[in-house]
């Protein structure tokens, strides 16, 4: 009960905090439509340089993805030359929005039109009157558009945009008539930064290495002494640095790319001085700084940063002084959180100590509400400033209303919690209890990491195995929505007493199939009746003892290299083996120079880690010993004898499938004959593991790892779940699942099989030949695909499977993923058979 009540006060809590306080831009989920094919834009707010006839309006320039009337669209008059860009069709947003993606589509007019925009260019503009050209990272302005008058082409901007009006400008050589339809994808600029001004970053020379930390994509004016003014760049775009500052996270940029720095003996105040000016006066709570702490080479965080506020024309007189902790052990970039005090102003000037040689930051971030004053805003310190009167009963009377509403809804939530809490009491759930999702530990960036700037600082992974696509999470929490098919919601307690008398059942498949990941099995809740829901599918006799070939290798022969990533108890590290060839047997070796070291992928288990990791962590070994299939990743040796426990494993360094095949360097080059021979590789691991009777329960391209020449091979280990973030996390205690590659019965029922991991492979096949541009189901909400598996239950016709990709063949998608997704397991083709009739496709 005591839990309920702090999850009404915490509901309360945020309701009040948004009412006065708003938080900044997360930019993984920052990919919504704005509103151009919703309607939400209204015609008045989109306008144009011309048009060809009252049909061709600019009110027309607004994409269709769903019922293909491509009658519409905005044309202008008279095209410009490619250097003149006259002509342009522009949207206002009404408010400042952070703009991640956008879309293009050309007019067909059902077959008696063909025009469309095979390149544009995009300018943009925070106030309306001072316009910027928009270019990528490496300063390219022009985008490649469509080329047909039919599909809807989506590009991805980066870096992002921040701003309030955005011009489509096609670029043509009059060869051709040019229309367009457009939408604008992003979310809501909360922060209200419309502008900083910065000193220029500094070059350093890092051992012969040249090292920028200039602002490369900042959009405003360099000034006198290499001054950056009235512009937004690297500090704002949503991506901060690692902790070595010598990689980043775009891909085949220089060094100190992600960062801007400054040396402290260009600045004999030892101090650098910023200025942020905001959209209008607002109540700042705090900034958030991300810095990087690389003291080994002369790279701290601030000592000190004194901020100083104005709301008219003079600077207030007490400024705000914080100083961080100094941290002198670890060198991992984080974030500082400034505390502002609540202080009122519409400009803030911060001045940043330097503690060491340098000081790098990647990004800035404020917390703020609005303001409430009159018009005429006097200094803070000024006794005739004044709240006017009439504004301030309005207020109030506001806020007496939201506290009413408030109440309401906590005794509501109160009552329904009591209530249910009563009803529930004879059975316990046990269906997302007692499943649990699994990471892979092997996920490799090859493009810019986003991250949500409101996560604490040191909350989050600076793994370089990161996910890259800013999708929504792969793992949900389906039991709640579970409980609203009225077939389960009636059945919970006919389950949960099967669940304690049945093991294979509680194991999550009828058949008691091992799991290829055995950090799987873990305890997860333990009920009010002191017994315990466990997962314990794998029968241990069957690898009853490690490996004969799985010696203990010298740790000291391990150098390290990279800390790839970190874990609730682990850490994942790139090392160097001396002399591994010679270590590993005959059917372990595998290719490499006898001569130079082996890179490979260790993992640790920390020295603090209780007991159940520890157990965790050598169960893995267990299993990963025994695992000999060229398409698995392959366990090559272990130190255990002394802490901290260690299993070292091949390294894969083109990452997981799904980074390889969403980066553009990669998908442009691959043939669908190469798509369907990854598929192969991924069978050919399944029908292995199923050969052993092992059920893997979380098959997907980001659990495919990709070697040299398209080598695809299969891991799913377990202690490192963090790695793979936004992907696994847990809400009050409850296990989540990857629903939108699980098989109805898995969700609905619990059951893995392996006739559900074929299930997943379909998914993950229909995952490879889309390039993994979108996640499976993106129109459907987590709510939308419980919904969907109900109906997969009910098998009346009115389930929805996921469209055939465009470049798919029909015998693919009809006679190999649809009978994937068959309803009746038992009708489901075998790994044998996917694995032959894929062969087959090749032939």
């Amino acid at each position: 009960m005591k839990l309920k009540i702090m999850e009404v006060k915490l509901i309360a809590f945020v309701l009040l905090q948004a009412v006065t306080v708003r938080s900044q831009v997360n930019p993984e989920m920052c990919r919504y439509p704005l509103g151009m094919t919703g309607g939400q834009i209204q015609d008045e707010d989109i306008s144009a340089s011309s048009h060809w006839s009252e049909s061709t309006a600019a009110r027309f320039g607004r994409l269709d993805f769903d019922n293909g009337d491509g009658d519409g669209a905005w044309c202008p008059d008279i095209m410009s030359e490619p250097d003149g860009l006259k002509e342009y069709l522009q949207v206002d947003l009404r408010s400042l929005h952070f703009i991640t993606l956008v879309g293009t589509q050309g007019r067909h007019a059902d077959g008696m039109g063909n025009e469309f925009a095979q390149r544009y260019r995009i300018k943009y503009s925070r106030d309306g009157s001072s316009w910027v050209g928009w270019h990528d990272r490496k300063g390219r302005q022009i985008i490649e558009g469509n080329s047909n008058a039919y599909d809807v082409v989506l590009k991805d901007l980066e870096p992002p945009i921040i701003a309030r009006f955005v011009r489509f400008m096609p670029v043509t050589d009059h060869s051709m008539i040019v229309c367009m339809r457009v939408e604008l994808y992003g979310c809501e600029w909360l922060d209200g930064l419309m502008s900083y001004s910065i000193p220029d970053g500094h070059q350093m020379i890092y051992r012969g290495l040249d090292v920028f930390f200039n602002d490369s994509v900042y959009d405003g004016a360099s000034a006198e002494r290499s001054e950056l003014t009235k512009g937004l760049g690297q500090l704002t775009d949503g991506t901060w640095g690692l902790d070595d500052f010598l990689h980043s996270h775009s891909y085949n940029f220089w060094p100190g790319y992600d960062y801007v720095g400054w040396n402290n003996r260009s600045f004999p105040r030892g101090y650098v001085e910023m200025i942020f000016e905001f959209d209008h006066v607002r109540n700042f709570s705090s900034m958030k700084v991300h810095c990087n702490n690389m003291f080994s080479r002369g790279v701290r965080m601030f000592r000190q940063v004194t901020c100083y506020f104005r709301s008219g024309s003079e600077w207030e007189a007490d400024p705000v002084t914080f100083r961080p902790a100094v941290d002198r052990v670890s060198q991992s970039a984080r974030f500082i959180t400034v505390p502002l005090g609540d202080r009122t102003a519409s400009t803030i000037k911060c001045r940043f100590h330097f503690s060491d040689l340098w000081m790098l930051f990647s990004e800035v971030a404020f917390q703020s509400g609005s303001a409430v004053y009159n018009t005429s805003m006097a200094p803070r310190d000024d006794p005739t400033h004044k709240v006017d009167d009439s504004n301030t009963r309005i207020l109030i009377g506001c806020l007496v209303a939201i506290i009413a509403i408030l109440l309401a809804i906590i005794v509501i939530i109160l009552w329904r919690q009591v209530w249910q809490k009563m009803l529930e009491k004879a059975s316990r759930r046990m269906l997302d209890d007692e499943l649990t999702a699994r990471l892979a530990i092997q996920t490799r960036a090859f493009s810019f990491h986003h991250s949500s700037l409101s996560s604490e600082s040191g909350s989050t992974s600076n793994s370089t195995y990161e996910r890259i696509f800013p999708l929504c999470a792969d793992y949900q929490e389906p039991s709640r929505l579970i409980r609203k098919l009225p077939e389960f919601s009636q059945s919970t307690e006919r389950l949960g007493k099967l669940s304690k008398g049945n093991k294979a059942f509680a194991a999550g498949g009828s058949d008691g199939a091992p799991h290829y990941a055995e950090a799987d099995i873990i305890s997860l809740q333990e009920s009010s009746d002191n017994s315990i829901y466990s997962i314990t599918a794998v029968n241990m006799n069957f690898f009853a003892g490690t490996d004969s070939s799985m010696r203990e290798f010298p740790r000291q022969k391990l150098t390290f290299k990279e800390k790839l990533g970190e874990g609730q108890f682990g850490e994942v590290h790139l090392c160097e083996a001396e002399g591994m060839q010679d270590f590993l047997g005959e059917d372990l070796s595998i290719e490499g120079n006898n001569e130079s070291p082996l890179l490979v992928a260790v993992k640790t288990l920390r020295e603090d880690a209780n007991k159940n990791a520890r157990n965790d962590f050598l169960k893995e070994i267990r299993i990963m010993s025994r695992l000999r299939d060229p398409n698995i990743v392959r366990l090559l040796a272990v130190c255990v004898d002394t802490d901290p426990l260690c299993m070292i494993t091949e390294y894969m360094e083109n990452g997981d499938l799904n980074q390889f095949l969403s980066h553009p360097m990669y998908f442009l080059c691959l043939s669908y004959t190469t798509l369907i021979g990854m598929a192969v590789q991924i069978a050919s691991g399944m029908k292995y593991l199923s050969s052993l009777n092992f059920v893997h329960r979380d098959l997907a391209t980001r659990n495919c790892l990709v070697g040299k020449k398209y080598t695809i091979k299969i891991a799913d280990f377990g202690m490192s779940r963090n790695l793979y973030r936004g992907g696994y996390y847990r809400i009050q205690g409850r296990a989540v699942l990857p629903i939108r590659w699980m098989s109805w019965e898995s969700i609905l029922l619990g059951k893995f099989t392996m006739a559900s991991d074929v299930w997943a492979f379909g998914v993950t096949l229909w995952e490879i030949l889309t390039l993994c541009k979108e996640q499976p189901y993106s129109q459907l909400s987590d709510e939308q695909v419980i919904e969907n598996t109900g109906e997969f239950f009910r098998e009346q016709g009115k389930q929805v499977y996921l469209p055939k990709p465009p470049c798919c063949p029909d015998r693919i998608y009809k006679d190999l993923m649809l009978s994937c997704w068959r309803r009746n397991a038992k009708q489901r083709p075998s790994f044998q058979e996917i694995h032959a009739q894929l062969l087959e496709s090749l032939a």
